[in-house]
């Protein structure tokens, strides 16, 4: 691998920031104390922030020369609302809070970036560096948009990156086109007439549409859905009755949908909808349809995945840059790559081997109490940030 001296030498204090963020896990729109310390550090680097953006979002801004051409990477912050089972010496102290998805991490690779950058600026133009809240599920990259991120920061193009366990360290993997999923969760509440557990003719039992509804989802998915566009319907919970002898007067249903286009998710809402009122009405029950849509599904443009894929390539070799296998969570990164050009791309995080003494009996999964981020990364992901402005910005005849 082909890092940076000046992002290696400072790794030792990076990974020591890294801990410090891991220790005090901060949910969505709530990361005042991380967004202090990013805000800090960059402006003892020299670097002039921008905050409140998104509440509790922070923009550095790098410039160096004239040039009017501008990229932005970007970070997520937010920890998960989860407990942790690691007992290390860095290990969340805050009860019930996690980062169980590798966000300190990123912070950290885009904070070793930024060091470099404070005293090595090769390029000619400005780098964006965005530290978003709010990925977990609050929508941070859209409260940033809204508050003015690409209007106040006008960027040609935007960047991301996440840790991906499973995959080797000194591996990154890009694609062009759908990388994850659009999202979306659904509550139906079957309502019937509660009777009798021995006398069910005397009401309308909720339970066995519910039953019924299940089973006829999955028809969408097999028999209304073109074979060759992906979808999930996964019903999760199902909560009725509060006897065993009592025939209750509701059930509800709550689970999520994915997709990769909104085309698709388009087919199921519509007919998820149908299919519920009329299998209630099958049972001479009624039905309460409710349908959220979350994140829309995040699609990397095709000369900005290749123009990182080459950057990568420098780094850690083309043979170490592997074909990114689409997923179907979800990402608000997605909500970027809306408005600008991009990629979001995946950097190894190992198979585990890598936690201290103290870690939990579980796997180094995304979003498991047992997960920890794998400090190796932050010189490899923060060389990648690194070499991606440089090359971005050294480029000619791109306005």
């Amino acid at each position: 691998m082909k890092l940076l001296d000046t992002i290696v030498t400072q790794a030792a204090s990076i990974t020591a920031l890294r801990r410090d963020i891991h220790a005090h896990p901060e949910l969505c729109f709530e990361e005042v104390r991380t967004a202090d310390l990013v805000a800090r550090q960059l402006t003892e680097w020299g670097i002039p922030v921008h905050r409140g953006m998104g509440k509790t979002g922070v923009v550095g801004i790098v410039k160096n020369g004239t040039g009017s051409r501008a990229i932005g990477l970007r970070a997520d912050m937010d920890a998960l609302p989860m407990s942790e089972k690691n007992t290390f010496a860095h290990a969340s102290r805050n009860a019930g809070r996690m980062h169980a998805c590798g966000h300190d991490g990123h912070v950290a690779m885009l904070l070793g970036a930024a060091q470099h950058f404070a005293k090595n600026r090769n390029f000619d133009g400005t780098v964006y560096l965005i530290f978003q809240p709010a990925e977990e599920g609050g929508g941070g990259a859209h409260e940033m948009m809204r508050d003015g991120l690409f209007t106040q920061f006008p960027m040609e193009a935007v960047f991301g990156m996440h840790n991906w366990p499973g995959m080797a360290v000194g591996q990154f993997a890009v694609s062009p086109g759908p990388v994850m999923a659009a999202t979306g969760e659904f509550r139906i509440t079957v309502r019937g007439k509660g009777a009798h557990g021995a006398m069910p003719h005397n009401g309308v039992d909720p339970v066995p549409a519910a039953c019924a509804m299940v089973q006829a989802f999955q028809t969408i998915i097999s028999r209304n859905k073109k074979p060759v566009d992906a979808g999930v319907i996964s019903v999760t919970m199902i909560h009725g009755g509060e006897a065993t002898n009592v025939v209750p007067d509701s059930c509800e249903l709550q689970g999520t949908v994915r997709a990769f286009s909104l085309d698709v998710m388009d087919l199921m809402e519509r007919r998820m909808r149908t299919v519920a009122e009329h299998v209630c009405a099958a049972h001479e029950a009624q039905c309460d349809f409710v349908f959220d849509r979350n994140y829309p599904p995040t699609v990397n443009t095709a000369a900005e995945a290749d123009f990182a894929r080459g950057v990568m390539a420098q780094i850690v070799g083309a043979d170490n840059v592997l074909v990114q296998e689409p997923t179907m969570g979800g990402e608000d990164f997605a909500y970027m790559l809306q408005e600008k050009p991009g990629a979001y791309c995946f950097i190894g995080n190992g198979e585990g081997a890598h936690r201290d003494m103290g870690h939990g009996a579980g796997p180094c999964a995304l979003h498991n109490p047992s997960y920890d981020f794998n400090d190796d990364l932050i010189p490899l992901g923060a060389t990648y940030w690194v070499r991606l402005a440089e090359a971005w910005l050294g480029r000619q005849g791109r306005a």
